[in-house]
């Protein structure tokens, strides 16, 4: 059934003050959606519409439905009573610690992955990008429950599933083959796992994921946690071994910490390459004193695909939890100083891949007609209001279908 959508209130430009400060210019409109879920005519509010079919928005700001592209809905606690984490010194030793408790949560992970994807539903998001265990402890059983979890939120979400080893690829005999039936089994993307820290042989690891990857001719998304020149080499190396084998997917990197210590110079060099290859890069903008960011503002600058994820909260890795795509933009945009309106405005782009209401130079672009109606609707004047403010009552629109929690 179509819709209007009555008294949306859409950016429609930017005034620039004597002063150079910046206003974003927003109105109210009426939209109609489809019975397809698109946008199929978009007037000024003072234009009259039906009142039959009609739902009226009273001036909440529309804003592209949100991507969560880097995620953990099998490892989350939610839905589970209070535990904290264990303290460790390595990766190795959190692993372990991950390992021991697999079996027993592998029971309940369709009920703890569902918790997590209504929460995401509430703040906006439409698509998830989720990272699943496959490894010799519990095999398939974390991609069975996902996938169930996924499947019954179907009608207000799209999602992709990683295939992720995350206990190592080459430790385990078994693990390229679990990786394989992961594939054939509804995972849509093949994962890694530090080829250097975990798997303790890039070569040898790069390449096993690159074959089984052309195999099925399916993206990769690796998690990078090795910092330095090993963690940078391990990028590097991949692009290269992607352009000599023929390697037609898309890569992304997820993390990507090796990134962080170059001098800027090499890191525009690199951001080139990255561009060149198309690879993206999948950060979840890590809260650390001890170590720096990745240079998100590099990379865009220099046309990579940047975009962000929660990542796994509340489970074996971090006892917090807010599940709000939008506050890890908000906190980007704090740590590296971004105060004004085009700043904040054009981050919003980090969980919409690439989709902003206006250009950076203010002019409008989104919604248009024809576009698909996903939308989120919040209390705010703007886009840079909503970074900076995280307005918390927020309504999802998927393809022309309002989200309503089953709780």
């Amino acid at each position: 059934m179509s819709t209007w959508l009555r008294n949306v209130r859409l950016e429609i430009g930017e005034t620039t003050h004597e002063d150079g400060s910046i206003l974003t210019k927003s109105d109210l409109f009426h939209i109609h959606v489809a019975k397809e879920g698109v946008i199929q005519t978009i007037i000024p509010a003072s234009e009259n519409v039906p009142d039959t079919d009609a739902i009226d928005m009273e001036g909440k700001l529309a804003l592209p439905a949100f991507k969560e592209m880097h995620n953990h809905l099998d490892k989350t606690y939610l839905s589970l009573g209070w535990k904290a984490c264990r303290p460790v010194k390595s990766l190795s030793e959190r692993l372990a610690i991950e390992a021991a408790e697999l079996d027993e949560l592998s029971e309940t992970v369709t009920q703890r992955a569902s918790a997590m994807i209504e929460l995401h539903l509430k703040n906006g998001v439409n698509h998830i990008r989720t990272h699943v265990n496959i490894d010799p402890f519990i095999k398939l059983k974390n991609l069975e429950g996902v996938k169930k979890a996924l499947e019954a939120y179907k009608q207000y979400l799209t999602y992709e599933i990683v295939a992720f080893p995350q206990h190592g690829l080459l430790a385990h005999e078994e693990m390229p083959d679990l990786l394989r039936q992961a594939l054939e089994s509804g995972a849509t993307i093949l994962g890694g796992l530090d080829p250097a820290g975990i798997d303790k042989d890039i070569e040898k690891s790069l390449q096993v994921t690159m074959d089984i990857a052309k195999e099925y001719d399916v993206d990769v998304d690796m998690h990078l946690h090795d910092r330095g020149q090993v963690g940078f080499y391990t990028m590097d190396k991949w692009l290269d071994m992607a352009k000599e084998q023929n390697y037609k997917r898309h890569t992304a990197f997820s993390h990507a910490f090796g990134l962080s210590n170059l001098s800027p110079h090499m890191q525009k060099l690199f951001a080139k390459k990255l561009s060149e290859h198309n690879a993206e890069i999948m950060s979840t903008i890590p809260i650390s004193i001890n170590h720096q960011l990745i240079p998100i503002d590099i990379l865009k600058t220099e046309g990579v695909k940047v975009a962000l994820g929660c990542d796994g909260f509340y489970d074996s890795w971090s006892p917090y939890f807010s599940g709000d795509i939008m506050e890890k933009v908000h906190n980007f945009c704090d740590y590296t100083g971004k105060s004004d309106e085009r700043s904040l405005r054009q981050s919003l782009s980090l969980i919409t891949q690439e989709v902003t209401p206006l250009d950076f130079e203010g002019k409008q672009k989104w919604p248009m007609i024809g576009d698909e109606a996903s939308f989120v609707f919040v209390d705010a004047s703007c886009s840079a209001e909503a970074v900076a403010r995280l307005p918390k009552n927020r309504q999802l629109m998927h393809k022309g279908k309002f989200y309503k929690s089953k709780h």
